[in-house]
């Protein structure tokens, strides 16, 4: 009866420490990894020489270029010695697109996304409301440094004073505030309670062996749905995009934000496996080393008895 009940206490242990496991794994990464400045500017850098993003941050400055200027023609008198705004956009588009291609754009690049994620964070950890905005005409005035290099008609117009995009409106940084709260919490404490529980789990049961194996095989299952959930995520997201020219881009910044993730996915099934397999080898060669040495106990008997 004892041993039914240890064991019964030693299997909800260890199914509860296995379910924790891709929650605390995935609590961490958002805490320790994408909460880390550092660790989000390293991941970003590469993509300023992936040709998706390049193009797609080529559209999106180019358009707001076009806009200023389509803006600035507007109100301006007409003249007869001024472009049309159709002529001037493939010059736009081009320079852009070179632009993004040079040494300059990457360090851009990284200023931006440090930019961007000190913004979003310190709205985060600030216990005040507002909307998240950045200011983007350091970028700006390196484009038009660019195309007025370039002798592009109206380069000279383009404004970068006060180029503020919001990146998150009021509300949506309330409620992100709240999820990131638990998750900072929640990335500590889960992973911390998944390794208390297991061993719990392990020093309770009956066979420990036998424990061992299932903590291992319930850490490799949980990794699978971990790795499952990213592959998931990454449909999910590219397919809620609204603009399909912009997903091979979309990709590829997911990729690179959950590389560790996916890391970690792999870790947690290698090593589950890993051990498994070395307890039921071990098990296996002490249930050699029984039965290789029953015979020999029979045969120091038998002449015993026989004497007898």
């Amino acid at each position: 009866m004892l041993t039914r009940l240890r064991n019964a206490l030693s299997a909800a242990l260890i199914a509860l420490a296995c379910l924790l496991v891709p929650f605390g794994a995935l609590a961490a990464w958002v805490t320790y990894g994408l909460a880390d400045t550092g660790r989000y500017v390293t991941a970003m850098a590469p993509l300023a020489a992936d040709p998706a993003v390049q193009g797609a941050v080529a559209d999106t400055v180019g358009a707001g270029i076009m806009r200023e200027i389509d803006d600035r023609m507007e109100a301006a008198p007409a003249s007869p010695a001024s472009p049309e705004p159709g002529s001037v956009r493939p010059f736009a588009q081009d320079a852009v697109r070179s632009f993004t291609r040079t040494e300059a754009f990457r360090t851009a690049w990284e200023a931006g996304n440090k930019v961007v994620h000190d913004a979003v964070l310190s709205a985060l950890r600030d216990g005040r409301e507002r909307a998240v905005t950045v200011d983007l005409a350091p970028v700006t005035a390196q484009i038009k440094r660019r195309l007025t290099d370039d002798h592009v008609p109206l380069a000279h117009h383009i404004p970068v004073e006060h180029t503020e995009v919001a990146l998150l409106p009021a509300h949506e940084v309330h409620r992100l505030k709240k999820g990131y709260e638990v998750l900072e919490v929640a990335g500590f404490w889960l992973p911390v309670s998944a390794a208390v529980l297991a061993a719990s789990g392990i020093a309770v049961a009956a066979c420990r062996r036998r424990a061992v194996t299932a903590t291992a095989l319930g850490t490799a299952l949980g990794g699978a749905l971990l790795l499952l959930a990213v592959t998931i995520g990454r449909r999910l997201t590219l397919t809620d995009l609204p603009d399909p020219a912009h997903r091979p881009a979309a990709a590829a910044i997911y990729d690179a934000l959950t590389a560790t993730l996916r890391g970690v996915s792999w870790l947690l099934i290698a090593l589950g496996l890993a051990v498994a397999l070395t307890c039921r080898l071990t098990q296996f060669l002490a249930q050699r080393r029984r039965a290789s040495a029953t015979p020999t106990a029979d045969r120091t008997q038998e002449p015993t008895r026989a004497r007898a």
